[in-house]
């Protein structure tokens, strides 16, 4: 099994302040690893370097064998990012925004159908596809989001609180379409405040607090290691 991603002493440096400092892991074919930390740890800075809209200071990443510094375009070509405050056209129909979205990355008609149809299969919207994105609840928006970030079968999808404001019933469909997408070869970057949904997801675990890696792992040695109950207690004991 390869390695998807390879984060190499990342550090970001804004005037005086040091947002991350020489982060360091990496991240195996249909692994999901989450990177987690309290708000200003630098866990955004390091999540938004690795998906290219930022320019290290130093360090680098390599995606697909492609490096974000040197390759940067090559990257982009194997990633997905979906941030927390994406949002979608809500005067158009989830349909025509999935070609409309399939469109944007082929020139080819029988690729981007075979994307669309990716997408609708995933998000599992079925005739609501047809009515505008504006009447979809929030959890509808969040699937159709999910299914267009991932419907060109990227190497590496990048997600920032992948079910933030969501019900219980459609973040359990979220956090299954994930898993199934990683059984499938597909590797994961999450990042999200729900300890007991990093938990569950997660095959490695990394927390972040003042810009350093402090500690990587899967959550049951992690909970072995600081003698925690749960992720949470983990967490508290890692960022004080």
């Amino acid at each position: 099994m390869g390695k998807i991603l390879e984060v190499k002493d990342l550090t970001k440096q804004y005037s005086k302040v040091l947002a991350a400092d020489k982060v360091k892991f990496d991240i195996d074919e249909g692994e999901i690893f989450a990177l987690i930390g309290p708000n200003g740890a630098g866990k955004t800075t390091t999540i938004r370097m690795i998906a290219t809209l930022i320019k290290p200071t130093e360090g680098d990443a390599i995606i697909g064998g492609y490096s974000v510094t040197k390759k940067p375009e090559l990257a982009r070509q194997v990633l997905t990012y979906l941030p927390d405050e994406a949002g979608a056209y809500k005067d158009m129909t989830g349909e025509k925004y999935l070609k409309f979205m399939a469109a944007l990355f082929t020139d080819n008609p029988r690729t981007a159908d075979g994307f669309v149809e990716k997408a609708v299969k995933m998000c599992e919207l079925g005739d609501r596809l047809k009515d505008k994105i504006g009447s979809y609840s929030r959890g509808m928006i969040r699937r159709l989001l999910l299914s267009r970030a991932v419907m060109t079968t990227p190497k590496l999808a990048i997600l920032d609180e992948p079910t933030s404001g969501l019900d219980v019933i459609n973040a359990l469909e979220i956090r299954k379409k994930i898993k199934e997408l990683a059984k499938e070869g597909m590797s994961f970057l999450l990042s999200s405040h729900n300890m007991l949904e990093i938990e569950f997801i997660s095959d490695r675990v990394g927390i972040i607090s003042k810009g350093k890696l402090k500690v990587v792992g899967k959550p049951s040695e992690l909970k072995e290691q600081y003698q925690a109950q749960n992720l949470e207690e983990v967490f508290e004991r890692v960022v004080k």
